[in-house]
Formats: structure tokens, C-alpha cells, sequence
């Protein structure tokens, strides 16, 4: 049965769209066009119909699910008074409340955590700190983990200690220097100085018996 233009509704329209994702070639003058118009359509009308149809419902099966594509920031980013409540300005004090401009922190005693008791009940016994106790802005100076601080004698004892072992080191070595005797020796002597053996005549030989004493008064003098 063929439909006329009148009786046509936006449903008989949505199917037509469908149907036409399917070849026109193929179907001739059966095309849903022609069963809803009652009038043929060309051939290469059908054909490029169709294409850009095809090539549509291509790109709608390959899209992606849809997703927000604009911005959102919530109120808590963008709301100027709740910024304010979460980040209240710095207050502003003056040099007699803030001292040692470091915002009204009020620091515990500069102490390095080495000189306290190691064996004390310490809630932290690596850094012996108690729970909940502040902790000075220095700590990288005075914690446990800083350069330790040597305390075991001050600088008076240990520069008298160094001078006491090195007046003891230099009187032993002159005590020993002037008692200890010394041992007998000469050059030794090989027979002919070792002439043929050292490369025959002309070679420096070793020394031979008979020959001067070394650094004798006559050879200096001459």
C-alpha cells in the first residue's frame, strides 16, 4: 500500500531514515521513499542518500560515550566565602606579639634531643619526645638526627691531652736516639767489583776490595 504525503508521520519518517542505511541499489523502486512519496527517485539520488547515511551511522557506532565536555569546578573552589572560611588570611602582628616573626609560635626550650635522658620513659624513644609536645622551629638543629655535639671533655682538656702526648712522643724519640747504639757496617765487597758480570770494561762496577773508603776525607777534598 502506498502512503500519501499527508498521512506521513514523524514515526513513518524515523523508519524510513533507518531502512535507508541498507543499500537503495539493491532495493529499486521498493526504496521506503517511494513507498511513502509514491514517487521515484533517481538513481544517484538513492545512491549518495544512502552513503552519507552509511557513512553517519558509522561514525555514530565508532563515537565514544558521551562525557561532560565542559568545566566544572565546585562551589568549594569557586565560592569566594567559602575559600575565605577554609583559608583565612594571616593575621597581622605587630612586633611585640610576634617577636621572632615566626607567627606567634611559641617555641619550647632550644635543647638538643641528645643531651636528654636515653633511658627515660619517652613516649617517642628514638627522638625521646612525649606525645604531644611541640616541637621548636630549629629541630633540624636539635633533633636526634642532628651533628652530634661532642661532650665528653671541653677544649682546655683536650688541648692539654694533644700537647702531653706530644711532648711524651718527642722525648721518647730523643731518649732512644741518644742511648741506642749503633750497628757496625761497611759496604760490601765483591771480588774484581763484578766487572764481566756488569758488562765487562767500561760498565760501573760493584765495589772490589781494596778500593778507598767512602766519603773519605781525601775524596770530599777533592
Amino acid at each position: 500500500m502506498i502512503l500519501s504525503p499527508g498521512l506521513v508521520t514523524p514515526r513513518h519518517q524515523q523508519v524510513a531514515r533507518a531502512t535507508l542505511l541498507v543499500p537503495l541499489v539493491k532495493l529499486g523502486s521498493r526504496s521506503p521513499y517511494f513507498l511513502l512519496t509514491g514517487r521515484p527517485t533517481m538513481l544517484y539520488q538513492r545512491v549518495a542518500r544512502a552513503s552519507v547515511l552509511r557513512a553517519a551511522s558509522m561514525t555514530a557506532s565508532r563515537r565514544l560515550p558521551i562525557i561532560q565536555q565542559r568545566n566544572f569546578f565546585p562551589d568549594s573552589l569557586t565560592d569566594k566565602k567559602i575559600t575565605e572560611e577554609k583559608f583565612p588570611d594571616h593575621p597581622t602582628l605587630s612586633d611585640t606579639e610576634d617577636p621572632n616573626m615566626n607567627g606567634g609560635f611559641i617555641n619550647p626550650p632550644a635543647v638538643k634531643r641528645q643531651l636528654r635522658d636515653p633511658h627515660g620513659d619517652w613516649w617517642d624513644k628514638q627522638e625521646r619526645r612525649n606525645f604531644g609536645e611541640p616541637v621548636h622551629e630549629d629541630h633540624d638543629i636539635l633533633g636526634l638526627f642532628s651533628p652530634y655535639e661532642y661532650t665528653w671533655v671541653n677544649s682546655r682538656t683536650a688541648f692539654a691531652q694533644i700537647g702531653v702526648f706530644i711532648a711524651a712522643f718527642v722525648g721518647v724519640c730523643w731518649v732512644v736516639g741518644r742511648l741506642y747504639p749503633d750497628k757496625p757496617s761497611f759496604p760490601r765487597e765483591f771480588e774484581g767489583g763484578l766487572e764481566r758480570e756488569l758488562g765487562g770494561p767500561g760498565a760501573v762496577r760493584a765495589r772490589a776490595p781494596g778500593d778507598p773508603e767512602p766519603f773519605q776525607a781525601e775524596e770530599a777534598e777533592d
